[in-house]
């Protein structure tokens, strides 16, 4: 499932290119009955909650799309679009004089659209996005200091803090020498504040980079300006050392999903 860098990125690129400007919606799959509310409207705004992306239409409707597991969106910049390919559940296409592009939805969770409630109700079930202006990093540790759950599982919980998926956890942890299993409440204060912080850092890296890279440069024998490659990009996850002290990765299960840890930087 696509982490939150993700869609903060898919709204930042679709932005550019669609918003302002007058789209037609359709459904070539037919699943999306809601297209027709919003066929013919201006696109005012995307905006990205977590996992969740909103598209703000000039009706004063919204659109709610999460991508889930196999939601992938693909980008046509030609003239004429072409034919649907596979099971389009959602298509947006320029209907102006500008640059043309349209915009197909694929294999999503959910894709509709409602009334602003409807997005209100959805983000209220959410904990602070770290990637988002107004979070509330005071909230997210209080969400994590009061719990007796394990850390692994409490970022994973879309109603502790937002966006966090497999990857992010295992690394943050990992950072900070927090064990998966380590109760919130055997955390200090300090070391939730940083561990929000280098959440933060991390999904903000994978907005700009469009992908995941959560070591530093300075731990890789990297020459001036070379890209690090995607065998070297973590420090745990999926590896099968520890990228700082080469002991053996431990993979463990919390919250029904595989954890990587290193048992030594990380002991419980």
């Amino acid at each position: 499932m696509p982490e939150g860098h993700t869609i903060h990125r898919i709204a930042r690129d679709h932005r550019t290119l669609l918003a302002g400007r007058a789209l037609r919606v359709s459904s070539p799959q037919g699943r999306f009955t809601d297209a027709v509310r919003v066929d013919g409207a201006t696109l005012v705004d995307l905006e990205a909650y977590g996992k969740h992306l909103f598209h703000h239409w000039s009706t004063g409707e919204i659109g709610h799309i999460h991508l889930g597991l196999f939601g992938k969106f693909r980008v046509h910049r030609t003239a004429e679009p072409p034919e649907p390919r596979g099971a389009v559940r959602m298509r947006v296409t320029a209907d102006d004089d500008g640059e043309p592009v349209t915009i197909d939805l694929a294999g999503p969770t959910a894709c509709s659209v409602g009334p602003p409630h409807d997005r209100d109700v959805i983000v209220a079930r959410l904990g602070p996005d770290p990637l988002r202006a107004d979070a509330d990093p005071d909230l997210a540790v209080h969400n994590m200091a009061r719990s007796r759950r394990a850390m692994g599982a409490l970022l994973l919980d879309q109603s502790v803090l937002s966006g966090v998926g497999n990857v992010y956890r295992a690394e943050a942890l990992f950072v900070h020498g927090i064990h998966p299993r380590r109760p919130g409440t055997a955390c200090s204060e300090h070391e939730l504040r940083m561990l929000w912080t280098t959440l933060r850092d991390m999904l903000r890296a994978g907005v700009r980079s469009n992908r995941i890279v959560t070591v530093t440069r300075d731990e890789l024998d990297l020459p001036r300006g070379a890209r690090i490659p995607r065998r070297e990009a973590t420090y745990v996850y999926k590896r099968d050392r520890c990228l700082r002290c080469a002991t053996p990765i431990a993979a463990i299960e919390v919250a029904n999903r595989t954890c990587y840890h290193c048992p030594t930087c990380q002991p419980t």
